[in-house]
């Protein structure tokens, strides 16, 4: 559990960071004079890079040590925080100096996310893993409510400089302790193979195995249209019939405080069908939308945001777990990238379009809409046979070939986000 340990003591580490510097460089880009659509510039330069290269990081994590990896990608974020730092505590950065620094931080997690997917589930076995992936989200989840508190509330008494600094350093702890992860017991990789035919092997993989790609799509599109309606919609209707930026507040840390105890529920509950449970928790994920289409009334909103938040996370805690059992180590990562990429790809198109859709629909309906396809898609996966039939296995048995078919029963064959599957 050496491994385990570390990886969940630099999430953490580089969680409370992270959190509050997606609130400072936003800040920063207001302070020096940009308005809303630069901040959606530099939004926008993190995530483009972190969808061109995820595949190629999970290539990448398959053929090498993933701590190599790992530590690489920290060193790239702890040193393009710092410059995004000294940028701004020295007064007047330029928009175009903000977007090649946030373009590299999300390059560097590009190549990160895929190695520590694969190093996590690589790092745990037995009946104890799905437990110690409930921890380790729980950990995450509570450092990303804590980070954004503090984030905010040493932006208004520091400034965002300071903010990213602290970042920079949390990348740097975070790289010193997974510099000191375990390798020993992954296999060699075999030498000789390319890039590309590395890629195949990982998309032949992720495409023999319906339960997987089915989720992972379903995932592009609902995680896209829950994002659109929380990021974009949300705050309109707080403004309009909630009472401000407050109560929406409040209604976001309630979902932060459903996740937790969604993790906190898993380290406990072991459903045997993983993925028809973890499906069936994805309904009340289709909520919020709705809740803001009626628009519900605070304490109405709170309790379904809450909720929303429990049962996501019970899905993802299934989800990690079925890749865990079903997917064989030296492909974890690639599989991974797939995941990721899969998972949040149509965001950025979704909030694009959530104000066209809002113009030509009005508000109301487009959020009606968000929720009905959100709830049509999750229904069409419970058609999957895989879906239903997936059962967690009662003994640690490595997953060696793809199965489209599961057998119900103790051995049968069998993911990011916010959100993604994972």
């Amino acid at each position: 559990m050496r491994n385990y340990t570390l990886l969940t003591a630099a999430a953490i580490a580089t969680t409370l960071g992270s959190q509050g510097a997606l609130i400072a460089s936003a800040f920063a880009v207001l302070e020096a004079g940009g308005d809303a659509g630069d901040v959606g510039l530099v939004a926008a330069a993190r995530t483009i890079p972190l969808v061109l290269f995820l595949l190629i990081g999970g290539a990448l994590a398959d053929r090498l040590p993933r701590h190599h990896v790992m530590v690489a990608a920290n060193a790239l974020n702890c040193l393009s925080q710092a410059a995004f730092a000294v940028l701004v505590l020295a007064g007047e950065p330029r928009l175009w100096q903000m977007i090649v620094l946030a373009g590299l931080g999300g390059t560097g997690q590009a190549f990160f996310a895929p190695a520590s997917e694969g190093m996590l589930m690589s790092s745990v076995s037995g009946e104890q893993a799905s437990r110690a992936f409930a921890l380790y989200r729980m950990a995450l989840n509570g450092a990303s409510m804590g980070g954004a508190a503090l984030g905010g509330m040493l932006i208004a008494v520091a400034g965002p400089g300071w903010v990213l600094a602290i970042d920079s350093f949390g990348f740097l702890v975070a790289g010193s302790l997974r510099a000191f992860l375990d390798v020993s017991h992954v296999p060699p990789r075999p030498a000789g193979r390319g890039m590309l035919a590395d890629l195949r092997d990982g998309w032949r993989e992720f495409t023999g195995r319906p339960w997987l790609w089915s989720i992972v799509l379903q995932f592009a599109v609902v995680n896209a249209v829950v994002a659109a309606a929380q990021s974009v919609y949300g705050p309109l209707v707080a403004r309009d019939d909630l009472g401000g930026p407050g109560p929406w507040g409040t209604a976001l840390a309630a979902f932060g405080a459903g996740t937790v105890g969604g993790a906190l529920l898993m380290t406990r509950w072991k459903p045997r069908r993983l993925l028809l449970v973890g499906t069936l928790c994805v309904f009340p994920y289709t909520l919020p939308p709705a809740g803001l289409a009626v628009p519900l009334p605070l304490w109405a909103l709170v309790g379904v945001m809450f909720l929303c938040g429990l049962s996501i996370e019970v899905f993802g805690v299934s989800w990690m777990t079925a890749l865990h059992q079903e997917i064989p180590e030296d492909k974890l990562s690639r599989v991974s990238a797939y995941d990721w990429l899969g998972s949040i790809a149509m965001v950025p198109v979704a909030t694009a379009l959530a104000g066209p859709a809002e113009s030509s629909f009005g508000r109301t309906p487009a959020l009606w809409g968000c929720s009905a396809l959100a709830v049509l898609l999750t229904v069409a996966v419970l058609f999957v046979p895989g879906v239903r039939q997936l059962t967690r296995r009662t003994q640690d048995v490595p997953a060696q070939r793809p199965v489209t078919a599961p057998a119900a029963g103790p051995s049968a064959d069998t993911e990011g986000a916010l959100g993604r599957p994972g």
